[in-house]
């Protein structure tokens, strides 16, 4: 039998490896886990105690999940320090997540892609002939991948200018 500690770490640890594949840090993902595990809001030095990060890194995600509306800042009557909860709101969270995809950072990759497939098409690549191709469709597979991220933030961020409550009431007649 696991306990729940051991389970916790797992959890955690599975959640870094989620927010390096969505190309955020992986602390980023550490301390989302150990948030959303969390009964009651925790501060900075509870959370660097259970990530094992740095307090400047801890600091440094914490704000940047603020900013992207996965984490929420509380305090405690007769407390300086600052307390921080996970949202708990799915769609809130994938939303901001996909809101986040527009950063120039990732902007700057989903080019660089597109300029690599450019260049695998245009012909004026050297090398054997078979491993052009190889790598122009692994390049192309993810590019169209990157296609089908763009696609989705798109229509999030459509369907929450449609309100939820009528994203919600659209749900119920396609069931």
């Amino acid at each position: 039998m696991i306990k729940l500690p051991e389970l916790k770490q797992d959890f955690t640890e599975s959640l870094s490896q989620i927010s390096r594949f969505w190309g955020f840090p992986k602390g980023m993902g550490a301390i989302f886990g150990v948030l959303y595990l969390s009964p009651a809001p925790l501060s900075l030095d509870e959370i660097v105690e259970q990530t094992g990060l740095t307090k400047g890194a801890v600091s440094t995600e914490v704000r940047t999940l603020a900013r992207m509306g996965l984490v929420h800042r509380s305090s405690k009557l007769g407390d300086r320090k600052d307390y921080y909860e996970a949202e708990t709101d799915f769609y809130t969270s994938i939303r901001s997540i996909l809101k986040e995809r527009q950063n120039s950072e990732f902007d700057r990759a989903i080019r660089s892609v597109q300029e690599t497939l450019t260049q695998l098409e245009s012909g004026s690549v050297s090398g054997s002939e078979a491993d052009v191709k190889f790598v122009r469709e692994r390049v192309k597979a993810l590019q169209e991948f990157f296609n089908a991220i763009d696609s989705l933030a798109s229509a999030v961020i459509k369907l929450e200018r449609l309100g939820i409550s009528n994203v919600t009431k659209i749900l119920r007649v396609l069931k």
